[in-house]
């Protein structure tokens, strides 16, 4: 059986599914991270408050993409509009960041 949705309402769901991902958030200067435990090395997306651009790994990315039978693009998007709503900053440009080791997602210490 398939469900027509609105564009808001699968807004909404991907943005509660990430919220399920309980990410922590880990800051470091103008830097913050979101990692799925505190003892990680690597984190999932990355954002920097001074420029306002944000890396999300490419993992990630596919894993958004697959599960909701979106493109790439529209992931990206939509993971970009969820930092947004979630840091209530604003996001000026995405970059996919490919999988670790990554300077732009490693948890520097």
């Amino acid at each position: 059986m398939k469900y027509l949705i609105t564009e808001s309402q699968r807004d909404k769901v991907i943005f509660k599914y990430l919220n399920n991902q309980d990410f922590v958030q880990i800051r470091k200067g103008a830097t913050i991270f979101f990692v799925n435990s505190e003892d990680d090395e690597y984190s999932e997306i990355r954002y920097d408050k001074i420029s306002g651009w944000c890396y999300i790994v490419i993992s990630l990315i596919n894993e958004v993409s697959s599960f909701f039978s979106l493109s790439i693009s529209e992931s990206i998007k939509l993971i970009s509009r969820w930092v947004e709503d979630t840091l209530k900053m604003i996001v000026v440009q995405t970059r996919e960041a490919k999988p670790a080791p990554n300077v732009w997602i490693r948890v520097n210490n």
